[in-house]
């Protein structure tokens, strides 16, 4: 169950293609059931450069996969065979899986009504996928008590696999705070829900290839985004340039 990781501004993010990842999933799915996977790009990994909790989620994880391109530009001069991993391709990838496997999902996160539309649309394109059960977010800290019965609820279906969508951090904080509570592999898939219920258009392939997808999101949601992608990828480049790791986990350089 090795796992390789290569350091990324100082940050451990997995060197995965979408090919080792599912490999590694299904050949250790009954001994990860229980852990996490956190889906990386350049907001989270420097969001855990800056934040030693953070940090300690994505490192704690089973996988930190590279769902943003810079990561797999990065890391691809380390690992050679590390490619981009996103979170609609890894969903419909697992899908796909089951359809030849007795896998059991379960989806918590978002809104009543795009989940909903969520559940329609995989119900339409992947008939065969064994739907145990899903739940919409509180959209608010959640109560030890209401933990518990969350917890309940999802471990009572025998799901194999949970697709959590409450966005970061919050959805890492959560799986992490869940590993071993929560039995079913926990994948943070964030706007991935929105992505495949067609509620969010992706951006076109070529932006992708480009490392563009950012602007793509960015002329969508201008407002929301505009500070995220000016601080974050302004971050990133500097970290990048200046070599600097993370002071909580030792040192400026790398």
């Amino acid at each position: 169950m090795k796992r390789e990781r290569v350091n990324i501004i100082g940050v451990p993010i997995s060197a995965v293609n979408m090919e080792s990842c599912v490999t590694n999933i299904f050949e250790n799915l009954e001994k990860i059931k229980g852990k996490y996977i956190c889906v990386s790009n350049v907001h989270t990994t420097v969001m855990a450069h800056d934040d030693p909790i953070y940090y300690r989620v994505q490192a704690e994880s089973f996988m930190s996969i590279p769902d943003g391109k810079p990561l797999s530009v990065v890391g691809k001069k380390q690992y050679p065979q590390m490619n981009r991993v996103t979170g609609p391709d890894l969903m419909r990838r697992i899908f796909e899986e089951s359809k030849t496997k007795k896998i059991k999902h379960y989806f918590y996160g978002n809104n009543k009504e795009n989940l909903e539309k969520l559940v329609s649309v995989l119900k339409r394109d992947w008939p065969w996928l064994d739907i145990c059960g899903y739940e919409p977010s509180v959209f608010r800290d959640m109560t030890e008590q209401e933990e518990i019965e969350l917890v309940k609820r999802i471990n009572v279906t025998n799901s194999d696999f949970v697709w959590i969508a409450l966005g970061a951090p919050r959805q890492e904080l959560f799986c992490n705070r869940m590993k071993g509570r929560i039995n079913g592999l926990m994948v943070g898939v964030g706007g991935a829900f929105n992505v495949l219920a067609g509620i969010v258009p992706e951006a076109p392939m070529w932006m992708q290839k480009l490392s563009l997808e950012w602007f793509y999101r960015f002329v969508q949601e201008p407002k929301r985004l505009f500070k995220r992608y000016a601080v974050t990828n302004t971050k990133f480049i500097w970290y990048l340039i200046m070599k600097k790791k993370p002071k909580h986990v030792g040192g400026n350089k790398v």
